[in-house]
């Protein structure tokens, strides 16, 4: 995976419009942290492993659509009780990814595992798309 997580703003406008500062909250955007993924293509499926590192599971949050996929989560780290963080080098706690889909993926038997921070989602070909053996008979 990769070796650094980038930010990028995400949703409508800047939070120093004008316009944001009057409170609407359509105006508003959210820096993010973009997660690395890998993305491994098969003869019959595709394969995403994102690294979430501070996300538990039910702060994870994927959403699939026909055309789209997208990847949240909300980093929970614990301060011990009495103490303050001095220096922090994560001050974003949101990630967020969006991927566009093909339409030869077959999303409905898509299946996602979780474990150690790393998100791996399987999305197998659309049937149609993938190889097949063709016995031959003797005539």
């Amino acid at each position: 995976m990769s070796e650094q997580t980038s930010m990028t703003r995400q949703d409508m406008q800047a939070t120093n419009n004008p316009q944001n500062q009057q409170g609407n909250p359509e105006e508003k955007r959210e820096m993010v942290m973009v997660p690395p993924v890998d993305v491994i293509e098969s003869a019959t499926a595709i394969t995403l492993l994102a690294d979430l590192p501070g996300v538990p599971r039910d702060k994870l949050n994927i959403q699939l659509e026909p055309e789209s996929l997208t990847i949240e989560g909300e980093v929970s780290l614990a301060m011990p009780e009495g103490m303050e963080s001095s220096h922090a080098e994560v001050r974003l706690a949101r990630y967020r990814r969006v991927f566009s889909l093909s339409r030869e993926l077959d999303t409905e038997n898509t299946s996602a595992e979780f474990k150690n921070g790393v998100l791996r989602l399987h999305i197998p070909k659309a049937p149609h798309l993938q190889p097949r053996k063709i016995e031959v008979r003797a005539g």
